[in-house]
């Protein structure tokens, strides 16, 4: 994988410090910590209603020092902001063609020795009645555990809850994975 901000001495512990200030400032609380992360994990990021999820998670995890890489739509990586986005942990997916990606990102995960992926499974920030799979396929795959992170605007808190390994049954699963987000609400 790329270089990102995670990765890059001096700046990541400037952007370590900021966010920070920041969340205290917003009145925000970083839950979890690093020591409960494996190496390679997937991570669900949920729910996700607004713009302001992303700066909120790469916020919360320079905090919790998680050197993340996610997952955006390949519009968000057009110039100007590519090369900015892709510094930051992005990949572009490109949503309207069919790209391999899960099997790519599989790949990627048995090629590396870390590898801390987050996905957002609504695929947008619109109301979905369900959740894309790809998060959930990617993990069984790479055989690599979900950690369910997460945000939660009206008590101002987001970071990782407990890790889950998937059993290969997506429905049973995600009723499970999805119990844990009943009491977490967006921004909208």
């Amino acid at each position: 994988m790329p270089k990102t901000i995670f990765t890059t001495p001096v700046v990541r512990h400037l952007f370590y410090g900021l966010s920070v200030i920041i969340l205290k400032l917003a009145g925000w609380k970083a839950i979890g910590n690093r020591d409960s992360i494996p190496d390679k994990a997937v991570f669900v990021a949920a729910p996700h209603t607004t713009n302001w999820d992303l700066p909120f998670a790469l916020m919360l995890s320079f905090q919790l020092k998680l050197p993340i890489y996610w997952m955006g739509k390949a519009s968000i990586f057009r110039f100007p902001f590519g090369p900015l986005m892709r510094w930051f942990g992005g990949i572009p997916v490109e949503r309207n063609r069919s790209t391999n990606l899960i099997d790519g990102m599989i790949a990627q995960f048995d090629r590396t020795e870390s590898l801390l992926l987050v996905i957002a499974p609504e695929g947008t920030r619109k109301n979905v009645g369900e959740w894309k799979s790809g998060f959930y396929h990617m993990a069984h795959g790479a055989k690599v555990p979900l950690v369910l992170g997460f945000v939660d605007y009206p008590n101002k808190q987001g970071g990782v809850g407990p890790l889950f390994y998937t059993t290969g049954d997506y429905n049973a699963d995600l009723k499970e994975i999805k119990t844990f987000y009943q009491p977490f609400k967006g921004k909208h």
